[in-house]
């Protein structure tokens, strides 16, 4: 109609304007619908909540933080989200190394850290756990029942099943028993649209269907927000028998690895290098030998007989390849002072400034390349880079140093971990082999997988989260 003006509508990020009237808070719509304790603005909670583990220097203020304490709650607040078109961040307990929960600017981050729930049935050996539920408790409540949980990540203690779902962690014994995605028996996933969908549960044996289970399991928060697993336990084992190698380089004790793991399968294979053992020692003294050039930590499990010959047969390889001393135990507790150590060393490296981590990973007889690599890499850029793996599946964690007194560090330190993605995928391995994509490695995700693999990822996540609003700029 002529002579009339349309009514002004403008948003702004948290609060919009219906025609000309005051400000509404659409977070109060949010409150309204899963109460007012779950969602926060506090500036404190929200800087707390903007990063995670990795720091990511491109984390931003989210637009409030939101912490629901059922499956309910998840579902009004991702359909809140897709009505209101605003990005969610899913959260375990922000453990994540790659950047994977790094809050962005008008995002709400929706952290499921207060649903801790854990249900053992021993007679399905299952666990039902909410997403919040830390690694170590879940162990613990298994532990109860003569049962065992295996995915072991060296953020045991402080990681939370959920983000071990989300990047699909491994662990020190997943060399034998395997990872995150082989004990997922079912999940509750809520979608995008706030629909909640149950996939598997606690059968060994299920296909019907297509396989959308694993579908989600390392899908980094970015196709739907997990809110139940069903776990897979098995039986308790026996203490292990462990066996210590000190060597003069990590090639050499790499080589070591690659010989043992090609005729026997040990339940654990860690390997230090000498960085890496001195920053352990300068963080709590355990004893180790500040003068070796690396250190190879394996077990065996394994019962009678073929116990004393998974040992035979490290001690032998070890040996092989330039072994400067070589002891084995059955002292659990003695085993359990070098386990620590091995789960020690993020702690301790952290305290030597700030951290660029990668773990990247290749086939099992490039690993001594890989090390050779990173360390010529190292010397080249005049950098820090200790070096701890899972060896016996070829998983590396290269760890630059940043010194803050060094002008140029950070830009030695960018090249020189572009080029250990290079080194890795050249030796036909991969970017990142349990900690994920996140944001911090996008940038090197095509390369590994090329067009037509990219484009598949794309068209998944289009499907599931048409508008976009799952963990934007994470994963895939």
């Amino acid at each position: 109609m002529q002579g009339t003006t349309a009514p002004r509508v403008r948003v702004f990020p948290g609060r919009r304007r219906i025609c000309d009237a005051e400000p509404v808070d659409i977070l109060d719509e949010l409150r309204d619908l899963i109460g007012a304790d779950q969602v926060s603005t506090a500036p404190e909670r929200l800087e707390a909540y903007r990063y995670d583990l990795s720091r990511d220097p491109a984390a931003q203020t989210p637009l409030a933080v939101v912490r629901p304490v059922t499956a309910e709650q998840v579902q009004q607040t991702m359909k809140w989200a897709a009505a209101q078109r605003i990005p969610v961040i899913p959260r375990g307990a922000g453990t994540s190394l790659s950047g994977g929960a790094s809050a962005q600017q008008g995002s709400i981050v929706l952290a499921l850290d207060r649903m801790t729930g854990i249900a053992i049935d021993p007679d399905t050996r299952t666990a039902v756990v909410e997403p919040g539920a830390l690694n170590i408790a879940v162990k613990q409540a298994a532990a109860e029942h003569g049962l065992w949980y295996p995915p072991d990540p060296s953020s045991v203690e402080i990681s939370s099943i959920g983000g071990n779902v989300a990047t699909n962690a491994g662990g020190l014994c997943c060399v034998k028993y395997g990872v995150t995605r082989d004990y997922v028996l079912g999940l509750d996933v809520v979608l995008a649209d706030g629909r909640l969908a149950r996939l598997g549960g606690p059968r060994l044996k299920d296909v019907a269907g297509l396989s959308l289970l694993q579908l989600f399991v390392g899908s980094e928060g970015t196709l739907g927000v997990v809110t139940r697993i069903v776990l897979r336990l098995v039986p308790e084992l026996p203490p292990p028998a462990t066996l210590v190698a000190l060597f003069a380089t990590p090639d050499e004790a790499a080589a070591a690895v690659v010989e043992t793991c090609s005729a026997v399968r040990p339940s654990m294979v860690e390997l230090m290098d000498n960085a890496s053992i001195n920053a352990v020692e300068d963080f709590q003294s355990m004893g180790l030998d500040r003068a070796a050039g690396a250190l190879l930590l394996i077990q065996t499990d394994a019962p009678g007989a073929a116990r004393e010959l998974e040992l035979e047969v490290a001690q032998r390889a070890c040996e092989k390849h330039g072994a400067t001393a070589v002891f084995s135990t059955d002292d659990p507790e003695e085993a359990q002072m070098f386990v620590a150590a091995r789960r020690a060393i993020f702690p301790a490296l952290d305290r030597l400034g700030p951290l660029m981590l990668e773990d990247v990973g290749v086939p099992l007889p490039a690993l001594p390349a890989l090390v050779r690599g990173i360390g010529a890499i190292a010397q080249r850029h005049r950098l820090r880079i200790p070096v701890v793996a899972h060896a016996g599946d070829g998983n590396t964690h290269p760890i630059i140093v940043l010194d803050p007194a060094d002008p140029d560090c950070r830009d030695r330190a960018a090249l020189a971990y572009d080029e250990i993605m290079r080194l890795a995928l050249s030796l036909d391995g991969t970017i990142t082999g349990e900690h994920g994509i996140g944001r911090i490695k996008r940038p090197w995700l095509a390369e590994q997988l090329g067009p037509d693999v990219m484009d598949l990822h794309a068209r998944i996540k289009n499907a599931l989260d048409p508008d976009g609003l799952l963990n934007p700029g994470a994963g895939y």
